[in-house]
């Protein structure tokens, strides 16, 4: 028997995936318990059009994210700190100012969680950040410390 899987099943699939499994487990237990549907015409063609849709959402998704990742790379942030006689900075900068940087300086409201720093930043200097925007997407954005 032929069933598409509506939310992910472990040991089986995926939610939105053609599986075949034996008919009892299909009428007993996928399909009572909502998990899956019976893979009828009709259903396959909702299926294939649910995918289309996800598709086309998934490209504009990445054509976005690319043109973030441009203008990221376009130029260094600038972030203030304050800093002793030797020019070392009090304290430390953290992702929450990073992402208050890009915020300001380029437009762009990024999640201080999706921001790891490469370096520990104790004095002024350029230093890189590392984004991940998930689905494999991340890029490295300078930035430059510099006195308050």
């Amino acid at each position: 028997m032929q069933v598409i899987l509506i939310q992910d099943v472990n040991n089986l699939g995926g939610a939105n995936e053609l599986i075949t499994v034996k008919n009892g487990y299909g009428r007993n237990y996928l399909i009572p318990q909502k998990f899956a549907v019976e893979a009828s015409p009709s259903n396959l063609k909702q299926l294939n059009e649910k995918l289309k849709q996800q598709a086309k959402k998934e490209a504009k998704l990445l054509a976005e994210v690319n043109n973030v990742i441009a203008v990221l790379q376009d130029g260094a942030l600038k972030i203030g700190a304050k800093t002793g006689t030797s020019g070392k900075i009090f304290g430390s900068v953290t992702s929450v100012q990073i992402a208050r940087a890009i915020k300001e300086q380029k437009g762009y409201e990024i999640d201080r969680r999706r921001i790891s720093i490469i370096d520990e930043i104790k004095e002024l200097g350029s230093y890189k950040a590392k984004i991940d925007f998930g689905n494999g997407n991340e890029t490295e954005v300078e930035f430059e410390v510099g006195a308050e």
